[in-house]
């Protein structure tokens, strides 16, 4: 079974950037699509971007579009997520997820099997 571990998480001031990082265990020829998605304090798990096994196809949910950017190295088994121009409401625990099942690219966690443990983004003003 797969597993993915994210790192890169930290505390940036607003308007800074980051760069988070998942790295699987394993060559990545078997999951459809990974995606990141974020949970704030008292909030829903919430879709972010995601990215097709070739990396030909991206998606973004409108809160991050143009200010995120998902990309991957099928060589390291790694998708990144490189985050500029951070707002507050960027605050959350971010997840790295596989999808190895659904096939189609899903803004829906249910939709994605493997996931990460997390790491932390804080944002302060």
């Amino acid at each position: 079974q797969v597993q993915l571990v994210e790192s890169g998480g930290g505390l940036v001031q607003a308007g800074g950037s980051l760069r988070l990082s998942c790295a699987a265990s394993e060559r990545t020829s078997s999951i459809y699509y990974t995606g990141w998605f974020r949970q704030a304090p008292g909030k829903e798990r919430e879709f972010v971007a995601a990215i097709s096994r070739s990396g030909s196809n991206r998606y973004y949910a409108d809160s991050v579009k143009g200010r995120f950017t998902i990309s991957r190295d099928n060589a390291k088994n790694t998708v990144s997520l490189q985050m500029n121009s951070l707002k507050p409401e960027d605050t959350a625990v971010y997840y790295c997820a596989a999808d190895r099942n659904y096939g189609s690219v899903s803004y829906h966690d249910r939709e994605y099997d493997v996931w990460g443990q997390g790491t932390q983004v804080t944002v302060s003003s």
